[in-house]
This record gives C-alpha cells, structure tokens and sequence, in this order.
C-alpha cells in the first residue's frame, strides 16, 4: 500500500530535479549562453562576451551579471567577420527606467569606430553595487542594437530557483502523501 503512493511522489522528484538541472534558458537581453561560450546579440550578428574581475576572482569569466563590485575588465570579441568594418559603439548606462537623458546615466561610453582587428576591451571600476544596463550598437547607421540589463554586486543564491522550488514542491507532495496513507480509516458504526 505504501508502495502505491510513493511512486508517484518518486517520479514526481526525479522529473523535478531533472527539469531544475536541464539548460535554462533565459531571456537576459541580448546576451545568452550557448555551447559555454556567452553570445551576444546585434541584429543579425553575434560577438563574443567575456567578463573578469581579476583583483577578486582571478581567471574566471562572468557573462552576465557582475558577481561583487571593483575593477572590471569586458572583452567583447567579434565573431561574425562582417562586423569589422561597420563603426560599434558601446555604452553602459544606470538602469534608472528612462534612457531620456542618456548622457546624464552613462558610465561608460566608447564612441562609434571600427574595430578592424575584431576585438573591443575595456575596463572599469564599479564602486558600488547597482543595476546597469549595457548598450551595444552597431552598422553604418548604428541601426542595430543589443540592449542587455545586468547587475553589479548583488549576490545571488548559490541553488538554482528551479532546484528551490522542486524541493518545495517535493516537500510538500511528500507531507501530503505520507499524511493519506498514515491517518488511520475511521471505523465504521458499530452494528
């Protein structure tokens, strides 16, 4: 009897922790995770994004969110060849909800060129933990653009959200089960 209620509850947890373990794919802008390389998105071309905080992590690389604030460095390396000769420009702005005065919220800002050897660097401090959004344009008309939020500095849990609430929700399948098959039927009327 017991047996008959715990499979599905076993199925249950090996289907959860399986879904919370698979690839996740998120929307964070134009930047995404493919074949453990980061890609980011401008129109029809990618670039390479890479990211390092050598004063706090030494060589591992970040592609999305800025783990602890300091000295940062971003590597942005083209990987479509048609992008070298059309002008880039890249700016990183505070996320304050309005790009109206963009010069105002601006960070950093590298004007249009072209990047002929493929590869655009450059390093800054963030001294204080923030949202920040990074603007990536480019094309003769800098008519495509890659518009991709991201944090600075604020941790993040260490357990997948997924794995979180697969464990919850196991949890709370389990106490349901194991509370049908431990209450006792009541006893009938006595005849």
């Amino acid at each position: 009897m017991f047996l008959k209620y715990m499979r599905p509850v076993l199925i249950y947890l090996i289907l959860s922790f399986g879904f919370s373990f698979s690839t996740q794919v998120q929307a964070h802008g134009g930047l995404s995770l493919a074949d453990d390389m980061c890609k980011l998105t401008i129109g029809p071309f990618t670039m390479h994004f890479t990211g390092y905080q050598p004063d706090s992590s030494q060589e591992k690389e970040f592609c999305e969110d800025i783990p602890v604030t300091g000295r940062t460095v971003v590597a942005l390396d083209y990987i479509d060849e048609a992008l070298r000769p059309l002008p880039t420009e890249v700016r990183v702005i505070k996320d304050t909800g309005s790009e109206e005065n963009l010069d105002s919220i601006t960070i950093i800002h590298m004007p249009a060129k072209v990047y002929s050897n493929g590869s655009i660097n450059f390093e800054h401090n963030f001294d204080a933990p923030g949202k920040f959004v990074g603007l990536v344009t480019t094309g003769e008309n800098q008519e495509h653009v890659s518009r991709f939020p991201f944090s600075v500095g604020e941790g993040k849990s260490s357990m997948p959200s997924g794995l979180v609430f697969a464990m919850l929700g196991a949890i709370g399948l389990g106490a349901f089960v194991l509370f049908k098959v431990g209450r006792k039927p009541k006893d009938g009327p006595a005849t």
